[in-house]
């Protein structure tokens, strides 16, 4: 399947981030095509297009703006650019090279869903994207795409752009809300849920930064045009972040349902003497697959299927140096060290799971407590405030599914001499 590059057509334009050079490809004209357009018309296309939420969740963008009740009480935009997940790079990516493409997407929302305020929150570590919203934010003023009475259309909109508290659990759509209104970032119980009682208790769509850019393009292009890509449950394009030990790691985007061995060959294969061990489609958050699934289609649909989930679209590959004990003890260290502390599954679960993984990793471990890491993760599944808990359950019962005799091998000395060579040098190799 070919490359369909449409956010990244410019992006090798040295001012592919200015004002000047989103004009020279046709910038803010979608936008007065909205102005023109009631706003009730533009949710409807955007429903028509099957634009699906790009932050990992997959939730229809249309269907969520419809979700804001039209009561007369302001109503607000808020952009999560709050990009944390370990193996996750599109969306900064993104605001670097094509700000302008946001702005327009976040003007055309805020439109849509009769909103005057708009915010973007950006992970606070990364200062380069911070500046150039910014700087985009002040070139759309100035040239009349924000402020009052836009394009002379009687809309007024002003967008924020706020550096993030430097915590993951920001990157939840509820914690995001209370860092924007000045607390601690924790998540908060639903519902209410956002779209009825968000910011400042006001109705308030949160959508991802990619979501965000894609809009302009369904506007301007129409919502037949943008089912051309992907197939008819998981429509469009979309930005794949492929890293790992691949040759050439980057940003490539292509159609929903191309296949991680498509993607694998655009990125060159895997490096010179490796061999694919297990990958995961979309962030540490999400189980692993193995070589055998490299030809399934990358859709909501068909990830879930195969007991997975597409996420952020950011496919990580592991080579057979990797060893899955290591890579999973350190992304539950980082879910531990993440957790906001606020409900009790996560916050003493993911201790749980660190410590009893540690000991596999140090060679410590008994059969038994596998079974104990089992009861954890189910215990934790479905049970915490946020989708952090399900997060940090989730890759364990995937690895030991695929990979038990390495978990074995972490157990006694009697059993992991048992195994080949080979295991016994990836087990050396955790060690180490």
């Amino acid at each position: 399947m070919p490359l369909t590059p449409v956010l990244t057509a410019h992006w090798d334009e040295p001012d592919s981030y200015t004002l000047d050079a989103y004009h020279r490809h046709g910038g803010y004209q979608s936008l007065r095509t909205a102005l023109r357009t009631d706003p009730d018309e533009i949710i409807a296309e955007v429903k028509e297009s099957g634009l699906r939420g790009r932050g990992g969740a997959g939730f229809p963008t249309g269907l969520k703006w419809s979700f804001v009740p039209q009561d007369g009480n302001p109503h607000y935009l808020v952009v999560n650019a709050d990009e944390s997940e370990p193996g996750a790079c599109k969306d900064i990516p993104l605001m670097l090279a094509n700000p302008h493409a946001v702005v327009e997407g976040m003007i055309i929302t805020s439109y849509a869903i009769r909103a005057r305020h708009a915010f973007i929150y950006v992970r606070g570590e990364v200062p380069h994207p911070i500046r150039r919203m910014m700087r985009a934010v002040e070139e759309a003023k100035a040239a009349g795409y924000l402020g009052e009475n836009i394009l002379g259309s009687g809309f007024d909109l002003d967008i924020v752009v706020h550096a993030g508290a430097g915590a993951y659990i920001c990157g939840e759509e509820t914690a995001l809300l209370d860092s924007l209104e000045g607390r601690r970032g924790q998540p908060r119980l639903k519902p209410p849920f956002p779209a009825v009682a968000g910011l400042y208790a006001g109705p308030t769509v949160i959508n991802n930064v990619e979501t965000i850019a894609n809009i302009p393009f369904i506007v301007g292009n129409g919502s037949d045009w943008f089912r051309e890509f992907g197939t008819e449950k998981s429509p469009g394009f979309k930005l794949w972040a492929v890293s790992g030990h691949v040759q050439r790691p980057g940003i490539y985007e292509a159609p929903l349902g191309i296949t991680m061995a498509e993607l694998l060959e655009h990125a060159g294969g895997m490096r010179p003497g490796s061999q694919l061990k297990f990958w995961v489609p979309g962030g540490s958050s999400v189980p692993m697959l193995l070589p055998e699934h490299l030809d399934l289609p990358l859709t909501y649909e068909a990830m879930a299927e195969a007991g997975t989930m597409l996420g952020t679209g950011t496919p990580m590959l592991f080579d057979q140096t990797v060893s899955v004990v290591r890579a999973i003890t350190r992304w539950s260290e980082f879910y531990k060290h993440e957790s906001c502390g606020k409900c009790t599954p996560c916050r003493e679960g993911t201790g749980w799971i660190m410590g009893l993984l540690k000991k596999f990793e140090a060679g410590h471990g008994s059969e038994e407590e596998l079974q104990t890491l089992q009861d954890l993760c189910s215990q934790i599944l479905g049970r915490s405030f946020c989708a952090l808990g399900d997060a940090a359950s989730t890759p364990f019962p995937a690895a030991l599914q695929y990979f038990r005799e390495e978990f074995l091998a972490g157990t006694s000395t009697s059993v992991r001499d048992a195994f080949d060579p080979d295991l016994a040098t990836i087990y050396a190799g955790a060690r180490g």
